[in-house]
């Protein structure tokens, strides 16, 4: 079972997922995706409960399974071109700015299945600062639950897995931070489900400290 907050956690790095842990997209993402589920014959509300937290193509795969996937990629870049266009009713989750804001000068980076477009169009539409190190749909071969983003963040940063949290909003995004090796610290009602570390309903209850050492203290209160 999750954690509940009041709690702690220390660390030397965090790694963020953006959809529905920084920015909230869900308008967009819908909007999108009952689009593309209309089109291909499937139940749009059936489509939506996978679609968080994975690349475009690896939820096409799951909902159209006997599809060669050279279609999903086709799909996948019509995908991305249209939640780029589309930032409406894109906003931060409570607390993001801040929390962006009082984590600028400790070692963070942004790990999303969005492409570098889209991340930066949605993090724009927010107001929110961009990490200076991110990892992007391009710069992986899997998507989650594959831990392969949050563990090349961890090496961007110079960080072990166990020293790095994840902060993460989906079942697919909870999974890969399980994998990497790293504890999870889970954002939002999505997340309540899948058993982070410790689960927040969004950013206002979190303090964030550095001592001397370059020890992060992560402080969740009631």
């Amino acid at each position: 079972m999750p954690a509940t907050t009041p709690a702690t956690l220390t660390t030397r790095a965090l790694l963020l997922d953006m959809d529905g842990t920084l920015v909230n997209s869900d308008a967009v993402v819908e909007r999108c995706w009952r689009r593309w589920a209309i089109r291909h014959g499937l139940d749009p509300e059936q489509a939506l409960k996978v679609v968080h937290g994975r690349q475009g193509y690896a939820t096409m795969a799951v909902l159209l399974p006997d599809r060669p996937m050279e279609q999903n990629y086709a799909d996948n870049r019509v995908m991305l071109a249209e939640e780029t266009a589309d930032v409406d009713g894109v906003v931060p989750v409570p607390g993001a700015p801040a929390f962006m804001d009082a984590i600028a000068g400790l070692p963070h980076a942004l790990v999303t299945s969005a492409d570098e477009a889209l991340a930066q169009a949605r993090m724009g539409a927010a107001g929110l600062r961009m990490p200076e190190t991110r990892v992007t749909a391009e710069l992986v071969g899997a998507s989650k639950p594959d831990p392969e983003g949050f563990l090349k963040g961890a090496a961007e940063l110079g960080f072990d897995p166990a020293d790095c949290v994840v902060f993460e909003d989906s079942e697919a995004g909870i999974q890969a931070g399980r994998a990497a090796g790293m504890r999870v610290v889970g954002v939002g009602p999505r997340a309540a489900a899948f058993a982070p570390d410790v689960h927040v309903m969004d950013l206002t209850t979190l303090t964030v400290t550095q001592t001397a050492d370059g020890t992060l203290h992560l402080t969740f209160s009631a």
